[in-house]
């Protein structure tokens, strides 16, 4: 059977120990209804419980609960056991101490996201040539330095790392680390053609969007591939990383910190973006009308946020979905061309080429095989 996390918005009144009562009220039930309760979160500060439950649909799982205690979901979203366990560290219900009566579980479920990629900015040459195994090592020290942070590899692509923190602290305190070591293998071995770039965001499991920690992860993501900077981070992450540091300020030199209003633009604009980005006639006036600014405040906003134009931002991130879609060598270079919005493939081989340096055609020989 599938499994489903849902997610319940509770009153303030509700304690660890109430919802404890619940878990155990739905396990006593739970056969009636075909399901299995493996184990739940709950956020005290935020007043949020989650629940993995084993069921054959999401109305079954709604109805369990009605009959249980009442408190139905907010939402259900079904999942995979291996990526919550990657995120969450478990599955099921850890093991209760022999002197409670009750399992009550300190878990909060709210998670400190990163994504951290590290950029080619030369393809061509025997520079560019000779930096696949260098960015794999990169990548391999990334990856230890977040497990000394206690950090938990979610997935591990060509392109990118996706880490899960139970601390902010440890997430900003890795990504500095990362940063120092970063710096110093690339002073020694002169790659200066690799740029590094993290982005940080924290939120809750379950939103009202369908997959886990989805709104969470796309902002990191956000972070990481579009806001200018080596390290960027959400206010949350600021403001979470001071409290939990006795308000020791951030230290803005390293770190890039995206504030509310322009973490707003950001989303408005990449989903805009996202939806649109293949339409060879999305203009500067469109941009304009969707994001409700005028022309030069959307130009202002886009190259503050991203250090680049408009014109340029909207190119370069056509090419970043070329080099995705050449890697899956579904499609030729002309089909290519015209599903990133190019008006024409030989402007696309013009724009590949003279920001990579090489022809997408021999990209597709040299790095995709």
């Amino acid at each position: 059977m599938p499994i489903y996390m849902d997610r319940h918005d509770v009153s303030d009144e509700v304690t660890a120990e109430i919802v404890a009562n619940l878990h155990q009220q739905d396990l006593k039930i739970q056969h009636n209804f075909n399901c299995k309760g493996l184990t739940y979160w709950f956020d005290d500060k935020r007043k949020i419980a989650f629940c993995l439950i084993e069921a054959p649909d999401k109305s079954a799982i709604s109805e369990m609960h009605n009959h249980a205690h009442g408190a139905v979901p907010n939402k259900v979203i079904e999942v995979d056991t291996s990526v919550v366990e990657s995120f969450l560290g478990r599955i099921e219900d850890p093991k209760k101490t022999k002197k409670k009566v009750l399992n009550i579980i300190n878990d909060p479920a709210f998670r400190t996201i990163m994504v951290a990629t590290i950029e080619q900015t030369i393809l061509n040459g025997v520079e560019g040539k000779q930096t696949k195994a260098t960015i794999n090592n990169q990548y391999t020290s990334i990856i230890q330095t977040t497990g000394k942070h206690n950090g938990s590899l979610v997935r591990n692509s060509w392109d990118h790392l996706l880490v899960s923190f139970d601390s902010v602290t440890n997430a900003v305190i890795c990504a500095l680390d990362i940063q120092k070591t970063f710096k110093q293998a690339l002073k020694l071995k002169h790659h200066t053609h690799l740029k590094l770039h993290i982005g940080i965001s924290a939120g809750g499991p379950v939103s009202e969007k369908e997959g886990i920690f989805e709104d969470t992860i796309q902002l990191a993501k956000r972070l990481c591939d579009v806001v200018q900077g080596e390290i960027v981070i959400s206010s949350e992450v600021k403001d979470l990383y001071e409290s939990e540091n006795l308000n020791i300020s951030i230290n803005k030199k390293h770190i890039n910190v995206l504030d509310s209003n322009d973490q707003k633009f950001l989303n408005s604009l990449m989903n805009y973006t996202e939806k649109e980005w293949s339409n060879p006639n999305l203009n500067v006036e469109k941009f304009s009308q969707h994001l409700g600014y005028s022309k030069s405040q959307v130009y202002r906003k886009i190259t503050s946020i991203t250090g680049q134009p408009q014109n340029q931002f909207l190119k370069q991130y056509r090419l970043n979905q070329a080099l995705k879609l050449l890697h899956k060598k579904n499609n030729n270079i002309s089909q290519v061309a015209f599903e990133t919005g190019f008006n024409t493939p030989a402007y696309f081989s013009k724009c590949f080429q003279e920001t990579y340096g090489i022809l997408p055609s021999h990209y597709l020989k040299s790095y995709c095989c």
